[in-house]
């Protein structure tokens, strides 16, 4: 339930309303009327926000917080050996039982992505090529997708170590397509200086306007992957967290 509006507008703000509505015509009253009705509905919306906000900021208890954590332990477990079944359990007892929870919000976000397995693979769509080699998910076995920025501090870690991926991985079908959407302060003279300066072997592209993959594939943040095999997503996450053993079970299946 909402304030009375004098509870809400400052008493000097509303003196005007109220002289108004004492000497005005019918029309100037209804209007006057229509624009409280719409200040107190807002005000409410205001409060059921603010509440809502004040409960979900509730701090889960410590006993929680011991659950929730064992709980992404296994999950995190599952997701090493690409045990999605129990992967997709445990994301939906955390949100279930420990929402409130620091395992239970990560749950929430790792959703998206473990959601993706499974899923049709979206074809590649770019806006140019930075190198020779144009990318197609049909050129190999499995194909690493990988997007990244070059101002990324994190891409510029992870990526500069595919080429050796690939070159490790090549024989037994592994194929890389990087990428980009050139944002904040990238340029494609900067992508093209990237490539060149860690020899990037594997096809380099700037994504189709509006950035359909990043979108298709949950990309939230950067570097991140995924693996797509027979038109399918087969796993998805940070580069980093994709070993070479798991790598090479997806490569052997």
């Amino acid at each position: 339930m909402s304030r009375p509006l004098l509870a809400t507008v400052p008493f000097l703000a509303v003196l005007p309303l109220l002289a108004l509505a004492g000497c005005a015509q019918k029309s100037e009253v209804d209007a006057l009327k229509e624009q409280v009705a719409k200040l107190e509905e807002r005000v409410a919306a205001s409060e059921k926000k603010g509440g809502a906000g004040a409960a979900s900021a509730a701090a889960a208890s410590p006993e929680d917080e011991a659950a929730a954590s064992k709980l992404m332990e296994e999950l995190q477990g599952a997701l090493k050996t690409s045990d999605y079944p129990t992967a997709k359990a445990k994301i939906a007892e955390l949100s279930a039982k420990y929402s409130a929870t620091r395992a239970g919000k990560a749950a929430v976000r790792m959703a998206t992505e473990v959601n993706l397995v499974g899923s049709d693979a979206k074809p590649i769509e770019v806006q140019k090529w930075y190198t020779k080699d144009q990318g197609s998910l049909a050129d190999n076995k499995v194909t690493m997708l990988v997007f990244w920025e070059v101002w990324c501090p994190h891409c510029k870690k992870e990526v500069p170590l595919l080429p050796a991926k690939l070159e490790k991985y090549k024989s037994k079908g592994l194929g890389i397509i990087a990428l980009t959407k050139v944002t904040k302060s990238a340029t494609d003279e900067l992508v093209e200086a990237f490539i060149k300066d860690n020899k990037l072997n594997f096809p380099v592209g700037k994504e189709a306007e509006g950035g359909p993959l990043s979108a298709a594939y949950a990309v939230s943040g950067i570097p991140a992957a995924a693996l797509v095999k027979d038109g399918k997503v087969i796993w998805r996450g940070h580069p980093a967290r994709l070993t070479d053993e798991l790598l090479e079970q997806m490569l052997a299946g």
